[in-house]
C-alpha cells in the first residue's frame, strides 16, 4: 500500500461498507471469543504449517508426538493459540515495509520489532514477508537479522502497476504483492529491470507532485522530499506527505492525503507503472506467488480481479487487523483465489496504523497459502540450482545465495563451505522429501563435480 493515502482515499472508504465486515464475529472477538480444540482439518493444517516454519530446527510444536498439539487451540476465527505459553499466537506477517521504500524502520529494526511484539503481545511472528514498494534491496539485511530471532523471511515485493481498460475513466493504480523462495526470482534481472523502471518513474512522479503543490501555493521543496526518502530510495506519496507535515502545510499525514494526495487528488500524479496483467504474468514466470494488495482501495475491483485472475493471479488480501472483509472474501471464492492479508506496516506509529503481526490468519488459510506456494518455490529453487550445476560461475552462484551475505561463510573449511551454502539456502525452505526427488538428486550429482570460487579459491562443493 502506498503509505497512508490509499486507506484514507474517500473513494476507498465508500467502497467499504459496514456489510463488508463479519460484524457478528467481530463482536465475539471483542468479548474474547471462545477457545476450542482444533478440528481434524485444522490439526492436519497446523502440522503441515509448523513443519515448514520449523524446517531448519530440531524442535517444534509437533516434533516429537501429537502430545504437543493438545496444548494448541483455535479461537472463533480458526487462529491457532498455545495454552501452554500464555495464549500466544504463531503469526505470519505477509505485508510490511522498511526504509528501503516508504517505511520508517530499517529491515533489521523491522525484524526486531516483529520479535519484540511477540514478547509484549504474545503474537509471535514466525514468518515475515518484507514487501517494500518496487524493490527487494532490503531482503538480505532482513534475512541476516531474522536468523538471530528464529524468524523465517519470505522475500517479497509490492509492485506498483496500472489497470488500463478501454475506458480511460476506469484506469486506476493497482498494487501486486509477489512472494518468492529463499533464492528469489528465477529471472531476477528481468524483474529487477521492471522494478528499476518503476522506481525511475517514481522520481518523476514525486517531482510532479511537488510542482502541483507549488502551484497550489504550497512551496514545498524537492530537496526536503528526497532528504526524507533517504539516499537511493525512490520517493513516494508518503515521503511527500511527511515533507508537507514537517513544513507545516498540513497537520498530519491523514490530512495530506485527504486534501491533496489521494488517487485523483489535486496533487496526485502517476508514474511509469507497468500494466497489472503484465506484472502478474512476470511474477508467475519468475517463480513467485502473485497476490492482489488491499482490493478495498480499488474503485472497480471486480473487472480488475477478473482480468488478473486470467493473467495468473493466485490470491488477494481479504484479512486486515480489524478482521475479515466479507465482501472480498466472497470475491475470492468467486474467482477461486487464496484469501490472505497483512498489516501493511510502515512504522509510522500512532492510532491510524495497524501493528506488525496484528492480522490474524486462520491456520487453514496459512496451509492453503503454503500448499499453493511451496511447489512453485520448489520448482524455482530447482531451476536456480540447475543453472549453477550446468555452469558453476560466480554469477550463477550469486543466484543461489542472492539474499545471503557471503561474508557469513568466512572461516568455513573448503570441505564444508559448499554444504553450508546449500543447507542455508535450501534446508529452511524445502522438506527432506522435496529435496530428495530425482530431479534434485541429478542436480546434486552435477554439483558434486563443481567448485565454488570463494575469495579467489576454488572450493569443491560438498553435497552429502
Amino acid at each position: 500500500m502506498v503509505g497512508l493515502g490509499d486507506n484514507n482515499n474517500p473513494s476507498c472508504q465508500n467502497n467499504i461498507s459496514s456489510k463488508a465486515k463479519d460484524k457478528k464475529k467481530n463482536k465475539k472477538k471483542k468479548r474474547g471469543g471462545s477457545k476450542r480444540k482444533m478440528t481434524a482439518e485444522q490439526t492436519s493444517a497446523f502440522k503441515s504449517v509448523t513443519e515448514w516454519v520449523y524446517l531448519d530446527r530440531h524442535h517444534h510444536p509437533n516434533s516429537s508426538s501429537t502430545a504437543g498439539l493438545s496444548s494448541w487451540v483455535v479461537d472463533d476465527f480458526g487462529v491457532q493459540k498455545s495454552l501452554g505459553r500464555g495464549m500466544e499466537k504463531m503469526v505470519f506477517e505477509l505485508h510490511s515495509h522498511s526504509k528501503h521504500s516508504d517505511g520508517f524502520l530499517s529491515p533489521s529494526k523491522l525484524v526486531e520489532r516483529a520479535h519484540g511484539n511477540g514478547v509484549s503481545h504474545r503474537a509471535w511472528v514466525k514468518v515475515l514477508a518484507l514487501t517494500d514498494h518496487d524493490t527487494m534491496s532490503g531482503i538480505t539485511e532482513a534475512v541476516e537479522a531474522a536468523r538471530r530471532f528464529g524468524i523465517k523471511i519470505i522475500p517479497g515485493v509490492e509492485i506498483s502497476t496500472i489497470f488500463s481498460p478501454r475506458n480511460p475513466e476506469m484506469e486506476e493504480p493497482v498494487h501486486i504483492l509477489a512472494y518468492y523462495s529463499s533464492c528469489g526470482p528465477t529471472r531476477y534481472e528481468e524483474l529487477d529491470k521492471l522494478l528499476a523502471n518503476i522506481r525511475e518513474g517514481r522520481y518523476v512522479r514525486a517531482k510532479d507532485m511537488v510542482l502541483k503543490l507549488n502551484k497550489l501555493k504550497l512551496p514545498l521543496k524537492w530537496e526536503h522530499v528526497t532528504k526524507i526518502a533517504g539516499k537511493g530510495v525512490a520517493p513516494g506519496r508518503l515521503h511527500v506527505a511527511r515533507a508537507m507535515v514537517e513544513a507545516g502545510y498540513v497537520e498530519n499525514l491523514k490530512q495530506a492525503f485527504a486534501r491533496y494526495l489521494y488517487d485523483g487528488g489535486p496533487a496526485y500524479s502517476t508514474g511509469s507503472e507497468p500494466l497489472a496483467e503484465e506484472a502478474v504474468q512476470l511474477i508467475c514466470e519468475t517463480g513467485g506467488l502473485a497476490v492482489l494488495a488491499h482490493p478495498w482501495a480499488l474503485k472497480n475491483p471486480i473487472p480488475i480481479i477478473r482480468r488478473l485472475k486470467d493473467a495468473g493471479l493466485h490470491g488477494m488480501e481479504v484479512y486486515r487487523s480489524d478482521g475479515r472483509l466479507a465482501a472480498y472474501n466472497d470475491l475470492a471464492d468467486t474467482y477461486n483465489l487464496l484469501k490472505l492479508g497483512g498489516s501493511d506496516y510502515h512504522g509510522r506509529g500512532g492510532h491510524g496504523e495497524s501493528e506488525l503481526g496484528s492480522v490474524n490468519l486462520p491456520v487453514v488459510v496459512l496451509h492453503d497459502f503454503l500448499k499453493v506456494a511451496r511447489p512453485i518455490w520448489c520448482s524455482a529453487i530447482k531451476d536456480i540450482l540447475e543453472g549453477y550445476a550446468k555452469e558453476p560461475s560466480d554469477t550463477n552462484l550469486a543466484k543461489i545465495a542472492r539474499f545471503t551475505r557471503m561474508g557469513s561463510f568466512k572461516g568455513s573449511t573448503p570441505s564444508s563451505c559448499g554444504k553450508d551454502l546449500i543447507d542455508r539456502c535450501l534446508a529452511s525452505w524445502l522438506t527432506a522429501e522435496e529435496q530428495q526427488n530425482d530431479e534434485f538428486e541429478a542436480i546434486r550429482l552435477k554439483l558434486s563435480h563443481a567448485t565454488i570460487n570463494l575469495s579467489g579459491v576454488q572450493v569443491p562443493i560438498e553435497t552429502k
